[in-house]
C-alpha cells in the first residue's frame, strides 16, 4: 500500500493562497479602514510610512545584503526631491528668464520622465560616494557617508546665491503633483458615486511602487549578484580571494540603494508640493538606518516591519501622550513631543537588547549566537 502526499500539500497549498488573499484585502482596504477610525491624519501617516518603507528598502541593500554602513543615505533622498521639484515646479522660470521664454506655458515635467532620472541621478550620486569609500569599513565609512548626507543637506540650503537654484531655507514650493491617465492626485475624485480622497490615491500609488521595488530586491538577492553582496558582508578579503570583484559590487550596491531614494525623493516632493533642507536632517537618516537595524537587516519582510512600526509609534506617542496624561493626572505634565522621543528611545533600546538581530530577522541571522 502506497501513500501518497498530495493531500497533505493540497491543504498547506491551500492555506498559502487563502494566507496571501487575505493580505491583499488587507492591503486594499487599509486606507478606507484607517481614514472610517481616525480620518485622513492617519491615512497621511501610512502614506508616509510606504514612503519610509521605500527608502528603507533601498538602505537594505548597502547595509542589510552588502554589510556597507551608510550614514548619509537621505542625501539620495533630497537628490530625487530636489530633482522633482527644480522639473515640476515655477522656481525655475523665476529664476531664469531664458527657461522662461524657452517654456511660456511653465515647465511642466512628466513624473513619468522624472522619476526613472530621479533613479539615475541618485544612482551616479551613490557612485560618486562609493568610488572614494571602496577602502573604507566601519566607523571610517560611517563617518564618510555621514559627512556626505550633511554635505549635500547645507549644498541645497547655500544654492541660492548668487545664482537661485534651489531657494535656500526657504524651499521650493509649488511642485506639481503626480498625474495618471488624465488623473491629478491633488483633490478628491468621485468615482461611481463614491468620494476617493487623494491620500487613496497616493496609498495605491505607493503601494504599486514598494510592490516593484521588492521584486527587484528578491530578484538581486537570490541572483549571482545577491550571493556576492553576501559574500562581501560576511567577509570582504575572502570574497575577494574567491574572484569577487569587490570594487564593482561594492559600487553597484550604492548605485542601486541610492536610485530607490531617489524614487522616494521624486514622490515625496510630488507628495507634499513643497521641498526644503530640513527635510533631509540627519536624524533622518538615522530614523532610516533604524528601521532597518530593528526589522532585521537583509530580510525584505523585517525590513518593512520595522518602517511601518517606527513611523507610526512616533505618530501614536504624539497623539496619545496628551489625552493619557489628561485621564490619569488631569493635566498635561510633560510636554508630548519630548515624552514622545522619551518613549520612541526607549522603545528601541528594549528591542536591540531582548532581539539585538532585529525584530524579524532573516533565518540565519537569527540562528546566530
Amino acid at each position: 500500500m502506497t501513500t501518497s502526499t498530495l493531500p497533505v500539500a493540497a491543504p498547506r497549498s491551500h492555506r498559502l493562497w487563502s494566507g496571501l488573499a487575505l493580505f491583499i484585502l488587507a492591503i486594499a482596504i487599509a486606507p478606507i479602514v484607517a481614514g472610517q477610525l481616525g480620518g485622513n491624519y492617519w491615512v497621511r501617516v501610512i502614506d508616509f510610512a510606504l514612503l519610509y518603507i521605500m527608502l528603507a528598502l533601498g538602505l537594505n541593500i548597502v547595509v542589510g545584503f552588502t554589510g556597507l554602513l551608510d550614514m548619509g543615505f537621505i542625501a539620495f533622498y533630497a537628490v530625487g526631491a530636489y530633482l522633482a521639484a527644480l522639473l515640476a515646479s515655477p522656481h525655475l522660470l523665476e529664476s531664469f528668464p531664458l527657461i522662461q521664454a524657452w517654456f511660456p506655458d511653465g515647465l511642466h515635467t512628466s513624473y513619468w520622465l522624472i522619476i526613472p532620472a530621479a533613479a539615475v541621478l541618485a544612482a551616479i550620486c551613490g557612485i560618486l560616494l562609493g568610488a572614494p569609500t571602496l577602502k573604507l569599513r566601519g566607523d571610517y565609512l560611517a563617518i564618510v557617508t555621514l559627512g556626505f548626507g550633511e554635505i549635500i543637506r547645507i549644498l541645497m540650503r547655500n544654492l541660492d546665491r548668487p545664482v537661485n537654484i534651489t531657494n535656500g531655507a526657504k524651499g521650493i514650493s509649488g511642485v506639481d503633483t503626480v498625474s495618471l491617465f488624465g488623473v491629478k492626485f491633488s483633490g478628491a475624485q468621485h468615482w461611481f458615486g463614491m468620494k476617493i480622497p487623494s491620500l487613496w490615491l497616493w496609498y495605491y500609488l505607493l503601494m504599486a511602487m514598494i510592490v516593484v521595488i521588492i521584486v527587484v530586491c528578491l530578484r538581486l538577492q537570490r541572483s549571482r549578484i545577491g550571493r556576492a553582496w553576501h559574500a562581501i558582508r560576511e567577509d570582504e578579503d575572502v570574497a575577494r580571494a574567491m574572484g569577487i570583484n569587490v570594487r564593482n559590487y561594492k559600487l553597484l550596491a550604492f548605485a542601486m540603494g541610492a536610485s530607490f531614494g531617489g524614487v522616494a525623493g521624486a514622490l515625496f516632493a510630488a507628495f507634499q508640493g513643497f521641498v526644503s533642507p530640513e527635510s533631509f536632517t540627519l536624524q533622518e537618516s538615522i530614523a532610516v538606518l533604524a528601521m532597518v537595524v530593528l526589522g532585521g537587516m537583509g530580510h525584505i519582510p523585517g525590513v518593512i516591519l520595522g518602517a511601518v512600526l517606527l513611523t507610526a509609534l512616533p505618530e501614536l506617542l504624539r497623539s496619545q501622550a496628551a489625552p493619557l496624561q489628561q485621564a490619569l493626572f488631569g493635566s498635561v505634565l510633560i510636554d508630548p513631543e519630548i515624552l514622545r522621543q522619551l518613549f520612541y528611545g526607549l522603545a528601541l533600546v528594549l528591542v536591540m537588547l531582548l532581539r539585538p538581530a532585529g525584530i524579524w530577522p532573516a533565518r540565519h541571522a537569527e540562528a546566530k549566537p
